[in-house]
């Protein structure tokens, strides 16, 4: 049976962690002295009362912690904590109406970035930073970050990890998982804090550092600012963008590894790292060949926009420094496959991941051998690793999962009345975590209020299942996981 004591018991302790955060922004509140102190207040003591009742109902419950508690608490935890992150946003007045406070909170957290927000610059400041640590703490993982803080509230964490970490293949600095998650979170950190300083030096105010730098390294997109990055005019700082976008897409366990041990040749080595690179730089100089010579731009401007556009798509981040919209369509599609393909496993980005790209091509390359040899036996090895045939099983499923979910949502928001290119976009943007769509309706640089209401509650839903990976939700709704045995 599940066991719905524990399961109350963390999403107890996980609400006094988000009531926390919403402490830090009424602290930003007060210090601009606006008018969403109070939302703040109401909103963080409603989350403590709601703690106080998940963890009363889980008080007597052992600590066991089965694969499916693990499945069900994670994706329980995702759908609540943007059920109470809400609040701010609706008890304020900022966003009135649910579906759209709640697609903005579940925007934020799952770090995807698309907004229902035409205007963000009215918005106080404390609604902004908090927009922005949704997307912070959403970067790694909800209960990654509580296994980092605090080990021992997640009792059986392997398996919670297992649910929500992204890619086929799941890596860690230390036998401990609590050790590793901290090592990982301390990189995120330092990743953090070396972006603030950058965007500051470079001419950036302290707050709009901090919001940048934290959406940044988070690869969520959302920005204090309409026209995010470009809104600085500054080359350097959009530069910045691009680099630290760039770290955040790579696996922080190699990004340790070279950063930290000084193992930079593990890195390139890596099969993972180098098709992440080889995508971007085909990809950049490809579009940066259409600017020039279709859209009249200077070299140094296509290559800055070409190559931020790209990194800010494979990473899913979402920033944009140029309307994409309004280049040629082909470097749409450059896009869109960027979008699909995401950045790498085990880093902030969402999308398919360079790992499984790895694999279906190596799993491509074998069954053209096996035409010419059906009797070789041929093993697929990454990164001189064997790779099970269970795993490639795993993978050939969440493929076809994932094209699925996007066709299936991509038909049923046409037949509402979504223009095509839009519903192909816009189901690519949500399952892939990136934000910004490439559309005529809803652009890279627009707002997605125009949506119907239905549709904003399916890419709320869309995004959930992006970042979770698809089939820890999924599962859920199978009859054999409610099966006692």
């Amino acid at each position: 049976m599940v066991n719905y004591g524990i399961i109350s018991k963390i999403i107890g302790q996980l609400l006094f962690i988000e009531a926390f955060m919403m402490l830090v922004c009424l602290g930003t509140a007060f210090f601009y002295g606006e008018d969403d102190v109070l939302s703040f207040l109401i909103s963080m003591l409603i989350t403590m009362v709601g703690g106080l009742m998940f963890r009363y109902y889980g008080l007597s419950s052992d600590n066991r912690l089965s694969r499916r508690d693990a499945y069900l608490v994670v994706t329980a935890t995702w759908v609540i904590f943007s059920f109470f992150g809400m609040l701010p946003y609706l008890i304020g007045g900022y966003i009135p109406r649910v579906a759209d406070a709640y697609f903005e909170t579940m925007s934020g957290f799952t770090t995807t970035g698309a907004s229902i927000l035409d205007d963000v610059e009215h918005l106080p400041h404390g609604i902004l930073f908090w927009r922005t640590m949704t997307q912070w703490i959403g970067g790694l993982g909800i209960v990654f970050f509580t296994i980092a803080i605090l080990p021992s509230i997640v009792g059986g964490s392997m398996k919670v990890f297992a649910a929500e970490a992204t890619g086929p293949i799941k890596s860690k600095l230390h036998p401990r998982l609590s050790t590793s998650a901290k090592w990982i979170w301390s990189i995120y950190t330092v990743l953090t804090l070396m972006c603030i300083g950058s965007f500051a030096l470079a001419g950036m105010g302290w707050y709009d550092s901090v919001n940048y730098a934290m959406t940044t390294t988070a690869t969520g997109g959302f920005a204090p600012h309409n026209d995010s990055l470009l809104h600085f005019h500054s080359p350097l700082i959009e530069y910045i963008g691009i680099l630290f976008q760039f770290l955040s897409g790579i696996n922080f366990v190699l990004l340790y590894t070279a950063l930290f041990k000084g193992r930079v040749k593990h890195l390139l080595s890596n099969s993972e790292f180098r098709l992440f690179i080889f995508i971007v730089v085909a990809s950049t100089v490809w579009i940066m060949y259409m600017l020039i010579v279709e859209n009249g731009y200077m070299i140094e401007r296509a290559f800055r926009c070409a190559l931020f556009q790209v990194v800010s798509f494979i990473t899913t981040t979402g920033l944009f420094n140029d309307d994409a919209g309004q280049w040629p369509h082909l470097t749409w599609v450059i896009l869109g496959v960027c979008m699909f393909v995401g950045s790498c496993a085990g880093s902030t980005s969402g999308g398919f991941k360079c790992i499984r790209g790895v694999m279906v091509l190596k799993v491509m390359r074998n069954e053209f051998k096996h035409i010419l040899h059906p009797n070789a036996v041929l093993p697929i090895k990454v990164n001189g690793q064997h790779v099970p045939q269970a795993k490639i099983l795993s993978l050939m499923s969440y493929l076809a999962v994932f094209v699925m979910m996007c066709f299936i949502v991509a038909t049923m928001m046409i037949a509402i009345g979504i223009d095509h290119v839009n519903a192909i976009t816009i189901s690519l943007s949500c399952v892939s975590n990136v934000g910004p769509t490439l559309g005529t309706d809803i652009g890279p640089v627009m707002s997605w209020s125009s949506l119907p209401e239905s549709v904003k509650w399916m890419c709320s839903l869309l995004m959930l299942m992006g970042r979770l990976e698809i089939m820890t939700v999924l599962v859920i709704f199978t009859p054999t996981f409610w099966k006692d045995n």
